[in-house]
């Protein structure tokens, strides 16, 4: 998709980008409050340090978001991909809100390298739903960040993402792409029939398709970040805190 269709696009769906902008601003607070909350002792590096951080994680997710895995268990529009990674690294580092902003800039990244084939509508749920994984997780290691803390909150985070992840796609995910496409509920399920045959209805495709996809997508988007992040660590506190003394940051996981 080109610029001048992306941008096409967007005036055509102008009120729902309103939403998405309002929905991200209220999530965006959120963040910010449980920051304040947990009291979480964040590194500051400095602002455009900061900044920059951010940048290369949306964008390495931006470009992850693009790069799509089938399941063999979920209908072709379910693929698994791993732009959550980048962006849950950010908020382990930098705390809940750098979250938000990565996940959000990521999906930004995505519409300008793919543009969109869902009038935003599958934008939109995959930063919502990557906030549902990635917030919880990042407010439970800022706690305290051990690899304790750590572990809970990567448990939690893909508790939330399954259970909400499959609900958001319940009561609106599916019957958006219905309305959107004007595909009767009936022709999507048998998208997930032809996978599953146990599969006839929204509910047993969300409970057979949905619900293990998500699944799979926390427990090995999880897996990877706590593997990598406590290396991926020292190497950001070398970037980000070049005049900070080695022997003084801790490294958690």
């Amino acid at each position: 998709m080109s610029m001048r269709d992306l941008l096409a696009a967007a005036g055509e769906n102008l009120s729902f980008l309103l939403v998405f902008l309002l929905v991200t601003a209220a999530i965006l607070l959120v963040a910010m409050a449980a920051e304040r909350l947990t009291r979480a002792q964040l590194r500051r590096p400095s602002k455009a340090r900061y900044i920059a951080m951010i940048a290369m994680s949306a964008a390495v997710g931006g470009v992850l978001m693009s790069l799509e895995i089938p399941l063999f268990f979920a209908p072709s529009f379910y693929q698994l991909d791993f732009s959550e990674l980048p962006v849950l690294i950010t908020s382990f580092y930098l705390g809940p809100v750098a979250g938000v902003v990565t996940e959000f800039v990521k999906v930004v990244v995505k519409l300008l390298l793919k543009g969109t084939s869902t009038a935003f509508v599958g934008d939109f749920a995959n930063f919502v739903v990557g906030c549902a994984f990635v917030l919880p997780a990042s407010v439970i290691y800022h706690i305290r960040k051990t690899r304790a803390t750590a572990v809970a909150g990567l448990a939690v985070g893909t508790v939330v993402l399954t259970i909400f992840g499959s609900l958001f796609n319940a009561l609106y995910l599916i019957p958006a792409f219905s309305a959107l496409y004007g595909m009767p509920l009936d022709a999507i399920v048998a998208m997930g029939s032809a996978v599953n045959p146990h599969i006839n209805s929204v509910a047993t495709l969300v409970l057979m398709a949905v619900v293990p996809f998500n699944l799979v997508k926390g427990v090995v988007v999880s897996t990877v970040t706590f593997l990598l992040y406590k290396r991926l660590e020292r190497a950001l506190n070398r970037l980000l805190h070049p005049a900070r003394p080695l022997r003084s940051q801790k490294s958690s996981i």
